[in-house]
């Protein structure tokens, strides 16, 4: 081959970097970090450094690089390693060079940007936050659940850390049936509980086990969890509203409905607050035996009951037409994304493996860690916490209301994490109340935000707000209920 044929086949220079970038350039400092690092990391260290160096831009397309021979004389550094460096990141696509041509950085890098976002919800700026959902996070048993965590990863298999049962570690699945089997009265068999990444996961799993089977529709409650449609539609099923009375859904517009499955939370209906009525359960499930349906029953916070002991899950009553979820978001944290599903026999082989195919299984330390947690006793120990906790802000909330609120009712069991609050007419409008509020500094959500037909009277009646109280304290509850009195009436 001829030198004239060899300069063709070499990538031309580009014309405005002609020169290369002597090593001393303000270019090449991120690498002094690099060249002192051990001797057996180094070249790794060198290869990340000239690799973020061209990411980032601050080796721009089209600048040469240094001869291996002089980069590594000034860093002090083997010829050898430069050499391996730019032969590793000219594989990768990073750099490119050609026989007498140099190296040069290539132009098929996009730097990412310099920063992770936090799309976690935030309500910045806010004075007073009683938006409802959230927990009181400093109570979780952070010592407790350390010590459980040192037992588990001491004592744990090496088997268990493979691929698990999609279903959930068989060790946890035993325990959640003999905690939930004692303290929410369900028919709980280990082999039909799927450990789940929250509710929402489990709404999506059926979602999908129903559209499965043809089903293109559920009933919701209305008012009820603005979650459920988003769910839902991922697995190509839409949502019905149904509406709701003083006992639970309306059996009339379900049975009118069509659907065949349909979503309740009935043992503190959310947000209403109500507790659904003997009566109204046993006509849920001749619906569900009627039409050979399906209840999915939300269990969220069915544990926190402050004036008597918890009405026991719907399930318990029919297991073989009503799948039962829950979750430790309200008693631990939302963020251990664990919760769990019992499904019917008729479903299980098809949400498990739906299960399967989603995520190959929740995370077995996280199983084990939660198994040990319930087997010794802590989970209870943190339910009973947190229900003292949360009865006294309940109460607080509810005193407060009264004293600045003069008329005031609450609505809704003794139950949960918020209450309904039914302000008189003289607050309303609703919506010049809420922008009253809000400019004041008070983050609060009208009874009207989780129903379907929005453009109801719920202004003229007066205000209605959803007040969550759990992952605030005392005094923070008196002082913002204050704040929202003075802003409400101008004081």
């Amino acid at each position: 081959m001829t030198s004239s044929q060899t300069n063709r086949d070499e990538p031309a220079a580009p014309a405005a970097a002609t020169q290369p970038v002597g090593a001393g350039s303000p270019a090449w400092e991120l690498l002094l970090p690099a060249v002192s690092a051990p001797a057996r990391t180094r070249g790794r260290s060198l290869q990340a450094a000239l690799r973020e160096a061209v990411r980032t831009g601050r080796l721009a397309p089209g600048t040469r690089l240094p001869s291996s021979r002089d980069l590594a004389a000034d860093l002090g550094v083997s010829r050898g390693l430069v050499t391996e460096a730019y032969e590793q990141l000219t594989a990768e696509g990073y750099l490119r060079s050609g026989r007498g041509a140099g190296t040069w950085v290539g132009g098929a890098v996009r730097a990412a940007p310099p920063r992770a976002r936090d799309l976690a919800p935030r309500s910045p700026g806010v004075r007073a936050d009683f938006v409802a959902g959230t927990p009181d996070l400093s109570l979780f048993p952070r010592s407790a659940w350390a010590a459980a965590q040192r037992a588990v990863l001491a004592g744990l298999p090496h088997q268990d850390l493979g691929y698990p049962d999609p279903r959930g570690l068989p060790r946890l699945r035993t325990a959640l049936a003999e905690l939930l089997a004692r303290r929410r009265g369900v028919v709980a068999d280990p082999e039909r509980i799927v450990v789940v990444s929250g509710v929402a996961q489990a709404t999506t799993l059926l979602g999908f086990a129903l559209h499965a089977r043809g089903v293109r529709a559920v009933g919701v409650e209305d008012p009820g969890s603005p979650q459920h449609d988003a769910l839902y539609a991922s697995a190509g099923v839409t949502t019905v509203p149904l509406p709701l009375d003083d006992e639970g859904i309306v059996p009339g517009p379900l049975r009118d409905s069509g659907v065949r499955a349909v979503v309740t939370t009935p043992s503190h209906q959310f947000p209403t607050g109500i507790a659904y009525s003997a009566r109204r359960r046993t006509r849920l499930l001749a619906w569900a035996r009627s039409v050979d349906g399906l209840v999915l029953e939300d269990d969220y916070d069915g544990d926190f009951r402050y004036d008597r002991a918890p009405v026991g899950a719907l399930q318990g009553l029919d297991p073989e037409h009503v799948a039962y979820t829950g979750s430790v978001s309200k008693s631990l944290a939302p963020g251990l994304r664990l919760g769990w599903l019992l499904v019917p026999e008729s479903l299980a082989d098809e949400v498990i493996e739906r299960k399967r195919t989603m995520d190959l299984g929740h995370p077995t330390l996280d199983q084990a860690l939660f198994a040990h947690f319930v087997e010794r006793g802590d989970y209870d120990r943190q339910l009973r916490r947190c229900q003292r906790a949360y009865r006294e802000r309940r109460d607080v909330l509810v005193a407060a209301l009264r004293e600045h609120f003069p008329g005031a009712e609450v609505s809704g069991i003794a139950a949960g994490l918020h209450v309904i609050a039914a302000l008189p007419e003289r607050y309303g409008p609703r919506e010049d109340f809420l922008a009253r509020v809000t400019a004041a500094g008070v983050a609060v959500r009208p009874l009207a935000d989780y129903t379907h037909a929005r453009a109801d009277a719920d202004g003229a009646e007066g205000v209605r707000l959803v007040l969550g109280y759990a992952h605030l304290a005392p005094a923070r509850i008196r002082a913002g209920v204050g704040l929202m009195a003075e802003a409400a009436t101008g004081a």
